[in-house]
């Protein structure tokens, strides 16, 4: 999650974007009876009754920090789907950019294996170098900011009944046209700090202490100046009792199986 974080905090660089990869399921509706028009004192209606034409999936590219995004509508979603939807990023969305990093969920189908399935490795491992996966961590998709713009497109756009592909693909033209000309960008304000303030309980270690180096001396009272503060004492208590039951548990378990344990 910092890592997403940090990311999103980095200054825009055009030579190394930053985009935001998701997907969503839009189902095609058609009227089963012609609406009545537009009147004099007399709104726009339509019949309740509907009928399915079948299901499209939508892959949203969106660069936040430039304020550009782009939708690409594929009928299905598979590692093939995927495979070809990241060769389009590379190849014709941001041909010039030396490496891309893409920030999008951790499905079974966004990996590296999609690609050499579809295009066999030569290709793939041209594809794969001017990538950079940065996933998402379970159950920690409000992270993508692809979200958000899915959310945008869904009220701005598709919140009617769309018969075909082709009515779906040029109502999306059209909004993702309007957006990209007035550069609507998506300011996120949850930095790593408020991670760190928000989800202090389910960090590993304690938050107050922030350590520059790797090794910690035994002495704690002396620990000089390869730390920037001082341990928590609580966190010396926790880390103390942990040991002492952690001895008494493989004594225990020596015990049972007549092994010797030094004291």
């Amino acid at each position: 999650m910092e890592g997403i974080l940090c990311l999103y905090q980095q200054p825009y660089d055009p030579q190394r974007p930053m985009i935001c990869f998701d997907e969503k399921s839009q189902q095609l509706l058609k009227d089963s009876r012609t609406p009545t028009g537009l009147g004099c004192g007399q709104i726009r209606r339509q019949d309740y009754e509907y009928k399915r034409n079948g299901t499209r999936n939508l892959f949203m590219f969106v660069e936040p920090k430039a304020g550009k995004r782009h939708v690409l509508t594929t009928q299905r979603r598979t590692k093939r789907d995927f495979a070809h939807a990241m060769r389009y990023l590379v190849d014709v969305l941001y041909p010039h950019a030396e490496c891309i990093d893409v920030v999008l969920d951790n499905l079974n189908t966004h990996t590296y294996h999609a690609l050499v399935e579809e295009f066999g490795k030569p290709e793939a491992d041209r594809i794969w170098q001017h990538l950079a996966f940065h996933y998402t961590p379970p159950h920690g998709s409000w992270l993508n900011m692809a979200e958000i713009e899915l959310s945008i497109l869904s009220r701005q756009c598709l919140r009617r009944r769309l018969p075909d592909e082709w009515t779906l693909t040029l109502e999306i033209i059209a909004w993702e046209t309007t957006r990209n000309a007035a550069r609507a960008k998506i300011n996120w304000s949850f930095t790593v700090d408020d991670a760190r303030r928000v989800f202090a309980p389910y960090y590993p270690t304690p938050l107050s202490c922030c350590c520059t180096s790797p090794v910690i001396r035994d002495n704690s009272r002396s620990l000089g100046p390869s730390l920037a503060c001082d341990i928590d004492p609580t966190y010396q208590r926790r880390c103390a009792s942990f040991s002492v039951l952690s001895t008494t548990l493989i004594r225990l378990c020596c015990s049972h199986t007549s092994l010797s344990v030094p004291a």
